[in-house]
């Protein structure tokens, strides 16, 4: 029989005010700045703000009991016990008051005349085909916005109506920005809606035209759609969207966090009655798959391998 521990009200709520973001780190978690928030290096579906967190692939969160609850799989004695002992003796520090916020309002990217260096980065660092570059530049779901010349992945809704956009940097060297747009809807990332059942989910932008490239023949019959992160929001969506959907393959990246994912979205599916099957690249992504296989080939074209 599991211990019962009297609580106070005082201590529940210490409990529930403890910063997430320290607890994780004094627990030796690693934490990924994503905008306001941050992400899990171990577990990209699960974002923290303070002392709270939710998880993306689950569609779920909380405060600081639920997370030690699910994370640890503990009791609730146990999840408060560990959250007021603290580590080494030291308390977690409490969660500093939050200030009012005002709502971001959705604020599309103002475009480029032209395309230029989303069309360079795209082709020659990536190795996308121009044809699948060209096909999403004309849907007006691919362009380059006029300040930072980042390429923006837009999403749009059953009215056509711009509700979500993603911003990566043409940089190819240094650290890569990409963030989401503040104000961005999760549930209509990037996509391309086809007609004959199959839907294909993959983690960022690049990697589902890297799969198009990958795989190019009648491609445009499929359905596809970039989380731009791992949340199955997007998923949910495009089934909805779509009406009917025969196959789902989950292309998430092939490491811990794109496997983790992968099998929270199947287990979501199948409670739903959807069936699917996951489809990892033989490297870390997609992208890397495309651009290691180019330099193989030139490689033997030029007979040095």
């Amino acid at each position: 029989m599991a211990q019962y521990i009297p609580f106070s009200d005082e201590q529940k709520l210490r409990a529930n005010e403890v910063d997430l973001e320290e607890f994780l780190r004094q627990r030796g978690e690693k934490l990924i700045s994503s905008g306001r928030e941050k992400r899990m290096e171990s577990d990209h579906s699960v974002t923290i703000r303070g002392n709270e967190w939710y998880d993306h692939a689950m569609d779920k969160g909380g405060g600081p009991v639920s997370f030690v609850r699910e994370r640890y799989g503990v009791t609730y004695p146990e999840a408060v016990s560990m959250l007021l002992c603290g580590n080494d003796g030291k308390a977690f520090p409490m969660v500093k008051p939050k200030e009012a916020e005002e709502q971001k309002l959705f604020v599309v990217p103002k475009p480029n005349e032209n395309m230029s260096r989303v069309y360079a980065y795209l082709m020659k660092v990536r190795g996308i085909d121009k044809s699948v570059i060209s096909y999403f530049a004309r849907a007006g779901t691919l362009y380059e916005d006029e300040r930072y010349h980042n390429c923006v992945f837009l999403g749009r809704d059953e009215s056509g109506k711009a509700r979500h956009a993603h911003k990566r940097s043409t940089n190819s060297e240094g650290k890569a920005f990409k963030i989401n747009v503040e104000g961005s809807d999760p549930r209509y990332s990037f996509n391309h809606m086809g007609t004959n059942g199959s839907l294909y989910v993959f983690e960022a932008p690049i990697d589902m035209l890297s799969y198009i490239t990958l795989h190019p023949k009648n491609w445009d019959e499929s359905s596809y759609v970039a989380c731009c992160g791992t949340s199955s929001l997007p998923v949910l969506k495009m089934i909805e969207r779509l009406g009917y959907v025969e196959k789902v393959a989950l292309c998430l990246d092939n490491d811990s966090a794109g496997n983790m994912a992968s099998e929270r979205m199947r287990e979501l599916l199948s409670e739903s009655g959807i069936e699917s099957e996951r489809l990892a690249p033989t490297h870390k992504d997609w992208n890397d798959d495309l651009r290691m296989g180019k330099e193989q080939k030139q490689c033997k074209a030029m007979s040095f391998c």
